[in-house]
């Protein structure tokens, strides 16, 4: 399942929606990105998504913010940019560091604003089937499983791994398309045999080639949402495509896909906020 493809689709309509948005209104889009401390592997990212917006004429407002910064803080900076008329969009990444209440720095995000679909708000809507942003990850796989015409209807799709911006709302996306869903977690027993149940399985799990062709239920869809050192997923592709009717590689699968519904909603975002 080719993700680059789909997300370089998807970015070019964007971009040419961005373009219709500040041709009416004479505003870019605007996404504001805020980065806590120096990790290696969350500047990487928040550059290349600043890049990304770049290319898609979305403008990008960065916010870096010292390791040491305290809640009360990084809830200040949030509510701020949630308050900023110039502003559609926030991103903030994470992890924030320990010392941080993560949920509280989330909650500080308006909901009008929440692009990376990371709030209680956020995620009631994508339980509901209501209006509102989903969570990036799981709303590219999605979209993935729309362009290859995976019918979910009946289907049993397995998700391994339940993080609040990952499993957990996958597994409502895919409820809310009439799969039946089952989550595995690190206390799952027996999680073998739910992996050969599995038509749809969704690898979320955060463990190098944690899931092998051997697991899999012959012509299941593997969805690797995993990324983990040295460019591998969650899922051992060697042995798992051999197996797997669709499989999503990594690099090139759910990873760009997840960059480009960022960018659509932060325009989406931004033409509501602007009354078009």
């Amino acid at each position: 399942m080719d993700g680059t493809a789909l997300a370089r689709r998807t970015t070019e309509e964007t971009a040419a929606e961005a373009a219709r948005v500040l041709e009416r209104t004479g505003t870019a889009p605007c996404l504001a990105t805020v980065l806590v401390g120096e990790d290696p592997a969350s500047v990487t990212y928040v550059r290349m998504k600043r890049r990304r917006c770049e290319q898609a004429g979305i403008r990008s407002k960065h916010v870096p913010l010292p390791a040491t910064v305290t809640t009360a803080e990084l809830v200040d900076t949030v509510t701020a940019l949630s308050e900023d008329p110039g502003v559609h969009g926030i991103l903030l990444q994470h992890p924030v560091g320990p010392h941080i209440d993560e949920r509280a720095a989330f909650e500080a995000i308006s909901p009008a604003k929440d692009v990376d679909g990371v709030t209680m708000h956020s995620f009631a809507a994508m339980g509901f089937g209501l209006p509102g942003f989903a969570s990036c990850t799981p709303a590219g796989i999605m979209r993935l499983l729309a362009e290859y015409e995976v019918d979910l209807t009946g289907k049993h799709a397995v998700v391994v791994g339940r993080s609040a911006i990952l499993g957990k709302p996958a597994g409502m996306l895919l409820l809310g398309r009439d799969a039946t869903v089952t989550y595995c977690h690190s206390r799952t027993t027996d999680l073998s045999r739910h992996l050969r149940e599995a038509d749809v399985l969704i690898a979320a799990v955060g463990r190098p080639r944690f899931i092998r062709g051997e697991d899999l239920k012959p012509g299941a869809v593997v969805i690797d949402a995993g990324y983990n050192e040295g460019n591998v997923g969650d899922v051992d592709f060697a042995s798992a495509s051999t197996r797997a009717s669709l499989i999503t590689p990594v690099p090139g699968g759910v990873g760009p896909m997840t960059i480009a519904v960022l960018l659509e909603q932060t325009v989406h975002a931004a033409r509501t906020q602007l009354g078009l």
